[in-house]
């Protein structure tokens, strides 16, 4: 998921996983020695203890997970619990999984490089009107998608998310400047998304480092939740058309919607749970957009099978690779919404049109074998050794928590 989230009520910690702090509210993060990364909070609470040594052996408090539908809420980098906090296949996993994580960047790279490659080849050449099949209106929905994550990411200080993330939005934009030097893309809307993405990157890092006011990071997080809830229906809607008639008024609704449930947000008219609930919707929204990218692409396989063909398995095996990545530290995390869309992106994006790739003699039976194969080893290596550092005798102790918290 390059899927791929809102804003932070209260910070808690994955079952099995165990906190030191001094009170619940604040979760921001400071880069420590990577010794210590996996024992000490990332968080400027830290830097009120004596020393590091104070914070190692301060009593351990038990936090629960969160519940699926508060995975938006940013969780500190955890430290073990009382039965791990000194197992080294514990830590060991845990420097491993936000490794794999990172390495997502270069298969989501690459899926992009071969667009901007063409596009280079095509302006240089002369040939503007190539340009033109370019959608630029989709990918607008996939960079706000990105930029959604990236403001996730970066609250929970994912690091190597946080890259790839920050890749695909950069990617993206060389495309948008690569069509609106080819005036493939009205200059107007360009000029607009550059500022949409020159405000989304530095809001984000200074936020990062601590360095923004947090009404303007309030604002930001409007933004992006009123934008990604009122395109998430809209294209939804647009899939099926001319099934259905062409119409904008599902973004038009969900946009009302979205003003007005972030203006009570603000305004102290909803309860606290309402309030959280306001904060989860931009980080869904953007899973939700990557999750839907899939089902639209069943859709139109479905409708023209002739044209499944062109689908290059290549791509596909990039995008299973890259989504696959994320899977081990989305679980670790119990990260719900980023388990879900990366599992989803996996499973039904890559591996789903490797499938239709298949069905229709696209592809050879060893590659599908060999695709089918590697997946399922690498989700059950995954769920296994989740288990094990956890010390649980099941892995579905690991999918419960994840899902339903404690």
């Amino acid at each position: 998921m390059a899927e791929s989230l809102v804003v932070s009520y209260r910070s808690r910690a994955p079952v099995g996983l165990q906190r030191r702090f001094l009170h619940q509210n604040n979760c921001h993060s400071l880069p420590l020695p990577k010794p210590l990364l996996s024992l000490t909070l990332k968080s400027p609470l830290s830097l009120k203890c004596n020393s590091v040594s104070t914070l190692l052996h301060r009593r351990v408090i038990s936090c629960p997970a969160p519940a699926a539908l508060d995975s938006d809420v940013p969780h500190t980098l955890h430290e073990g619990s009382v039965k791990h906090g000194s197992s080294k296949s514990f830590e060991q996993w845990d420097s491993l999984t936000a490794k794999f994580s990172g390495a997502a960047s270069i298969p989501f790279l690459l899926l992009q490089l071969p667009q901007i490659i063409l596009n280079a080849s095509n302006l240089l050449a002369g040939n503007k009107t190539a340009l033109l099949a370019v959608p630029w209106l989709g990918m607008c929905t996939g960079l706000l998608g990105n930029l959604s994550l990236l403001s996730y990411f970066t609250k929970k200080r994912e690091n190597e998310v946080i890259i790839v993330q920050t890749l695909g939005v950069l990617s993206q934009f060389v495309v948008f400047a690569q069509l609106a030097l080819a005036e493939a893309m009205p200059l107007p809307y360009f000029v607009a998304t550059s500022i949409v993405v020159a405000a989304g990157l530095v809001l984000n890092f200074m936020n990062y480092f601590h360095c923004l006011n947090s009404a303007i990071w309030r604002l930001w997080e409007d933004f992006i939740t009123v934008g990604g809830l009122s395109v998430l229906p809209q294209i939804m809607w647009s899939t099926f058309v001319p099934y259905i008639p062409n119409s904008i008024f599902p973004g038009a609704v969900a946009f009302v919607i979205a003003m007005v449930a972030v203006i009570m947000a603000r305004t102290g008219k909803l309860s606290e749970k309402g309030v959280k609930f306001v904060g989860a919707i931009s980080g869904w929204t953007a899973t939700l957009l990557f999750m839907w990218m899939p089902v639209a692409q069943m859709w139109t396989n479905f409708l023209n099978p002739d044209n499944i063909k062109g689908l290059s398995t290549f791509s596909m095996l990039l995008a299973m690779m890259g989504n696959g990545l994320m899977i081990p530290r989305a679980l670790f995390m119990r990260d719900f919404m980023w388990f879900l869309g990366s599992t989803w992106a996996t499973l039904f994006y890559g591996y789903g049109n490797i499938l239709c790739l298949y069905c229709f003699n696209a592809i050879s039976r060893e590659c599908f074998f060999a695709a089918t194969t590697g997946l399922f080893l690498w989700i059950g290596m995954a769920l296994w050794k989740d288990t094990v550092v956890y010390g649980y005798d099941s892995p579905f102790t690991s999918l419960k928590e994840l899902v339903f918290g404690s």
